[in-house]
Order: structure tokens, then C-alpha cells, then sequence
């Protein structure tokens, strides 16, 4: 092999490695984003079993003591399903891909942010009118689910509505996620740089600032799973991004065959 062959070889691995870095950077950055409000829900669960743990050990009814038991159950389940939110999106998965049901991976981030959107004032409304398999690394599609919702929330300073839509288009072979908000939305000039690299639009005031690589990893994310990202926006109304991505088993045609056979 040539030297410069080598040394093209070489500086190939450099970028991949420092791709993955990015990507695991924005992953945890998400997680920050959401930290406050995952612990104060987390609190929230300790206090019920402490209080209800308390109630059964000092009451001598029966019946009462069973709903307590109940209660600490009940709560001890939405601790485990926090914990294993986090450390499910946290965790490294590679590139291994598989099949998974898109709305099962809106559910996985909505556990998480559920609670700061509620924080932050944001009404959810979800629309599920299909429930498509997909095959994708799981945790790169909840990453960028999860950045989209949090970049929607930071659009909604004040409040607002975040609508979150999954359908499967027959006609395309593709399954769809819209997430919608009614927030500032953004300018034309700067809707065509949106997906740039380094490029942002948020402000200290807005979120924190933001480092503009959050839609350029998820514009990679699904351009690597054969998929497209696209952006709406209409200033002082809202922003829509779709995120598509091909079914797992295209829909036959009338002939009985896949339509992209």
C-alpha cells in the first residue's frame, strides 16, 4: 500500500473516532440538559415510597397496609423505568441496528422529558396513527428524537404546545415523526443554515447557548439509516421537524410484491 494510502487510511480512523466523540457528547449534553428535572421526578417517587413505607409500618388495618403496599409498587416501578430510560439512552450500542417500533421509541424519550415539559409549561399532544417497525440503532434514533424535543421546548420560552405525530407512509415505503411546536420558529435566512455544523440560533437566554451540533448529528444519524430530516418553520408560530425513515417490510403493492422490489 502506497504511504499516502496509509496515511489517508489513518486520517479516516482520526474523523470516525472524532465523529463518535461528537455524537457521544451530544448524547450526554441532552442528558444534562435534563438532569434537574429527571432528579426532582426522582424525588418525587422517593418521597411516595419513604411516606407510604411509613404508613404500613404504623398501620394495624389490613386493607390500609395493602394500599400502601400498592403505592410504594406502583412507585417503585416509575423509579425503575427512569433508571433504565437513562441508562438505556446512555448506553453505547456501536452501530448495531435492529428492528424497533418508532412510537416505543417516542414512549423511551417522552419518559425522560416528560417532566421538563411539564417544568417548562409545554402542553404534549401525541398522535400515534400507525405504529411502524423500523430497523435502526435504537439509541441514536432516541437521540435524535430527544434532541429534537428539547430544541422544541427551548423554542417555547413561555410555554406552549408540543405535538408529536408517527405515521407510516404506504405510498413511500417510509415511516414519519413529526414534532411540532408553537414557538418563535425561526427566520428564512437562517432556516437554510439550520443543519450546518456549529451553526445556532439559540441565545444565553433561550437555553443556555448552544454549541450547533445537535441538528448537524441528527441530520447524519438519519442519513445513515437511509432516512431524510426536513424542517418547517413559520417566525412567531412554531417550527416542524419530520424525521422519516424506511419501514422494515415495505407495504406490497397490489401484485403482492414490496413496492421498492
Amino acid at each position: 500500500m502506497a504511504t499516502d494510502e496509509v496515511v489517508s487510511a489513518t486520517q479516516h480512523e482520526r474523523i470516525d473516532a472524532l465523529r463518535q466523540q461528537l455524537v457521544a457528547a451530544q448524547k450526554l449534553s441532552s442528558l444534562g440538559a435534563l438532569a434537574s428535572s429527571i432528579t426532582h421526578e426522582f424525588n418525587n417517587v422517593l418521597t411516595t415510597i419513604i411516606n407510604y413505607s411509613k404508613m404500613a409500618l404504623r398501620e394495624q388495618d389490613e386493607a390500609v397496609r395493602q394500599r400502601a403496599l400498592e403505592k410504594i409498587l406502583t412507585a417503585s416501578h416509575r423509579a425503575a423505568q427512569l433508571t433504565g430510560g437513562i441508562l438505556g439512552y446512555a448506553r453505547q450500542q456501536g452501530d448495531r441496528r435492529g428492528p424497533a417500533g418508532l412510537v416505543a421509541l417516542v414512549r423511551d424519550v417522552l419518559l425522560l422529558a416528560e417532566r421538563d415539559l411539564v417544568k417548562h409549561q409545554v402542553r404534549l399532544e401525541t398522535e400515534f396513527a400507525a405504529e411502524p417497525t423500523v430497523v435502526v440503532n435504537a439509541n441514536q434514533i432516541r437521540q435524535v428524537l430527544l434532541n429534537l424535543v428539547l430544541n422544541a421546548r427551548q423554542a417555547m420560552p413561555g410555554g406552549g404546545q408540543l405535538k408529536i405525530a408517527v405515521r407510516e407512509n404506504a405510498e413511500s415505503g417510509m415511516a414519519e415523526v413529526s414534532i411540532a411546536d408553537s414557538g418563535v420558529g425561526i427566520s428564512p435566512e437562517n432556516l437554510r443554515h439550520i443543519f450546518e455544523p456549529f451553526f445556532t440560533t439559540k441565545t444565553g437566554s433561550t437555553a443556555g447557548g448552544g454549541t450547533g451540533l445537535g441538528l448537524s448529528i441528527c441530520r447524519d444519524i438519519i442519513e445513515g439509516h437511509q432516512g431524510r430530516i426536513r424542517v418547517e418553520s413559520i417566525p412567531g408560530q412554531g417550527t416542524t421537524f419530520t424525521v422519516k425513515l424506511p419501514l422494515a417490510t415495505p407495504p406490497a403493492d397490489s401484485s403482492g410484491l414490496p413496492k421498492n422490489a
